[in-house]
């Protein structure tokens, strides 16, 4: 099977956002992204618009940007579609908005499918397991000017994915739950079949092989249902970071966007300076998610195929100082700097966790705090009990 790989500016970036629509009165899951959509289309020329989406269930609406040379670009594209689906919200009157990787306490029977061929044969084909996926995630894709490098940077990504998985932690409940893992998304989601983390392949060949191999079972129709946490995108000549829980701030999400960009130029500059990249074993590599999911960032991570461990916590201060240059070089800096931010001010699960602490353990009060983020960043009463309203 031939896969083709569309032609990409280096290092462009796109960003996608999972939002969550919330009964403004109980915190509950509200499945009326159908409504807001059809007001969203009703207002494009085209009568669809063009970057708000829907997805698997009617309680989500996804953000799509455009393609950007810079994050910031990106990030006020995602912005602006947001304060879209807001003015729609607000004008239900009912309804909030949140975004985390997973809701603190809805029931996944009581949510509802969105209505389109592809995702009822998910759900007939992963039953309990695709009902359960009340998860919500960023993706950053990162133009790769040639095929050929997709792979190798895919391969090198993966000895960062906890760093990304624990700065974006956030789902530390579940239906109600608290699990004890930073991130729960990250181990509900793998178990869809090809979800996880991907296989060593060692060419482009190889991957068409393996695409071609579940095609010919029947096990997918064509490489979009490859769901891998990193994977190549053929369609956008890019390769996507999908292992990110659902942030709430949109300076989380410049910072997350800013990191990968980082590190996909610095290791395509690697490349082309004859440098081989480092990538772990495999089982390095699994072990390394599962820490960061019950860890987050308290996860000793291993760093090379030593077997080195390392606080993820200082492994990323150390990176930020290797990817200054490329940062400023790309235009992040300001953005890269977020990372920072998170690692000095919590992540979203800590931040969760606190605000449950202060209610006396009543979730309706995270959304509450997830809902006021969204609108209004995060603050230094993160850690205060709250209503939902």
């Amino acid at each position: 099977m031939q896969i083709d790989f569309a032609r990409s500016a280096r290092s462009t970036v796109g960003l996608e956002w999972e939002i969550a629509i919330v009964d403004r009165a109980t915190g509950e899951l509200a499945s009326v992204a159908d409504r807001v959509l059809r007001v969203l289309d009703a207002g494009s020329p085209s009568g669809h618009h063009p970057f708000i989406t829907s997805e698997l269930l009617t309680n989500t609406v996804e953000l799509v940007s455009g393609v950007h040379e810079r994050v910031a670009g990106a990030v006020a594209d995602l912005e602006g579609q947001l304060a879209e689906v807001r003015a729609v919200i607000d004008e239900l009157g009912d309804y909030e908005l949140v975004c985390s990787g997973s809701h603190p306490f809805s029931q996944w029977y009581d949510q509802h499918l969105t209505d389109k061929p592809r995702y009822h044969k998910l759900i007939e084909r992963t039953r309990w397991w695709g009902r359960n996926m009340m998860i919500w995630g960023v993706h950053v894709h990162v133009g790769i000017e040639e095929r050929d490098k997709a792979l190798p940077i895919l391969d090198g990504l993966l000895a960062y994915l906890p760093h990304l998985q624990a700065l974006s932690a956030s789902s530390p409940y579940w239906a109600g739950v608290d699990t004890g893992y930073a991130s729960n998304r990250a181990l509900m989601f793998q178990q869809l079949p090809t979800a996880g983390l991907p296989y060593p392949l060692a060419d482009w060949a190889a991957y068409e092989r393996y695409v071609d191999d579940l095609v010919r079972t029947g096990v997918i129709e064509d490489h979009s249902e490859v769901r891998w946490d990193i994977r190549p995108s053929p369609r956008w000549g890019t390769v996507e970071v999908r292992v990110c829980d659902g942030v709430s701030t949109a300076a989380e999400i410049a910072a997350i966007g800013a990191l990968v960009q980082c590190l996909v130029e610095w290791m395509s500059t690697r490349l082309d300076e004859g440098h081989t990249l480092t990538v772990l074993q495999p089982w390095y590599v699994r072990e390394n998610k599962w820490r960061a999911a019950r860890y987050g960032l308290e996860a000793e991570v291993i760093t090379d195929i030593a077997g080195t461990e390392r606080l993820v916590t200082d492994d990323l201060r150390e990176l930020l100082t290797t990817l200054a240059p490329i940062a400023e070089r790309l235009g992040c800096a300001a953005e890269l700097q977020g990372v920072r931010e998170t690692l000095d001010g919590g992540a979203s699960y800590q931040r969760q966790l606190r605000v449950a602490e202060a209610a006396g353990g009543d979730l309706r009060a995270v959304v509450g705090h997830l809902a006021r983020e969204l609108r209004d960043g995060v603050t230094p009463t993160t850690g205060a009990a709250a209503s939902v309203v």
